[in-house]
């Protein structure tokens, strides 16, 4: 089978396609025919070699995919083959034609959803999830900020916030992510206006937001300070770099800064997260949003598109 193979950290063009043997499935684990795998700025981030954990070389990238039940090991008992389904992680990589998955990592895709909105489900609605309900403790009746509202985990973020009863305010920085991030419900505002904090001041009452998730801590956490509400909860999902604040700004609000990664949640974490989203993909609650498709071959062009400004919904890569 064709993958996408790393043999060293570093720019996206060190991606490389290459011919290598198909996985075989152990006593519980699946081959799943990738149809989809899914593009995060943390597959960016590890590839690069600045994440926190860091795979062993060579690897194949990706944790998002979606597609159909190829094979079973003999212990498998929730799948067959011909299942359309959608994984929460991998062990081969997903970047491929096929990828071995254990049977814990497996969910059913419903049949609404096509291969690429599912390869688009479980790295931003999972990050997206957990930051309000496990970090943040988000309650309805809140009101929360999501920059970047319209990239993969913002729009997440959107629809788990409305469907939870929070008001829910996110910026874009485009015409079409403005009008996406309204489409989803939310109050959108463009975060390159010079009046932004005041418009979220205007936006929240007067209040500041309660929950804050941000994209990018290392250009907003300082003004993400100035915004909060007393006693909110900004929650850091991505960062590119350093920065300088004012601790007395979290002290005069009572404001907590809280850090998460995804691949720091534990098994019982991931269940729970799991049997929330099948719930919200099965009723439609939960629709992820595809902006492009790629051939696998254009991987290194998926990485570049992934962290530019203006990226609309998920990006996937089509084997």
């Amino acid at each position: 089978m064709k993958a996408i193979r790393v043999h060293e950290f570093g720019p996206p063009s060190v991606m490389k396609l290459e011919e290598v043997a198909d996985p075989k499935p152990g006593a519980h684990q699946l081959v799943i025919d990738v149809k989809a795998a899914g593009i995060n700025p943390v597959d960016t981030y590890i590839r690069a070699g600045t994440y926190a954990k860091k795979p062993a070389l060579p690897y194949t990238p990706g944790f998002d995919a979606a597609g159909i039940v190829e094979s079973t090991g003999p212990e498998v008992r929730r799948f067959k083959a011909g299942d359309r389904v959608y994984i929460s992680g991998n062990i081969s990589g997903a970047y491929a034609q096929k990828t071995l998955c254990a049977e814990e990592s497996v969910f059913l895709l419903p049949e609404r959803l096509s291969f690429a909105q599912g390869a688009g489900v479980w790295v931003p609605y999972a990050t997206a999830h957990h930051a309000l309900f496990h970090v943040a403790n988000a309650k309805a009746g809140e009101t929360l900020l999501v920059h970047g509202g319209s990239g993969g985990v913002g729009s997440a973020a959107i629809q788990i916030g409305r469907a939870l009863g929070m008001r829910v305010i996110a910026s874009a920085g485009t015409d079409k992510g403005l009008q996406m991030v309204k489409g989803q419900g939310a109050i959108a505002l463009n975060h390159h206006d010079p009046g932004f904090a005041q418009q979220v001041s205007a936006a929240s009452d007067g209040n500041g937001p309660d929950v804050v998730l941000e994209m990018l801590a290392n250009v907003n956490l300082g003004k993400d300070l100035n915004m909060i509400a007393r006693r909110g909860r900004i929650v850091i999902i991505g960062n590119r770099g350093t920065i300088e604040i004012n601790p007395r700004d979290a002290m005069a609000k009572g404001a907590a800064i809280l850090g998460m990664l995804l691949l720091n949640t534990t098994a019982d974490d991931t269940f729970r997260i799991g049997s929330a989203l099948a719930a919200g993909l099965e009723n439609g609650t939960l629709t992820p949003i595809v902006g492009r498709e790629l051939p696998l071959s254009e991987a290194v062009q998926a990485h570049e598109a992934v962290l530019a400004p203006g990226a609309l919904g998920k990006i996937a890569l089509i084997p």
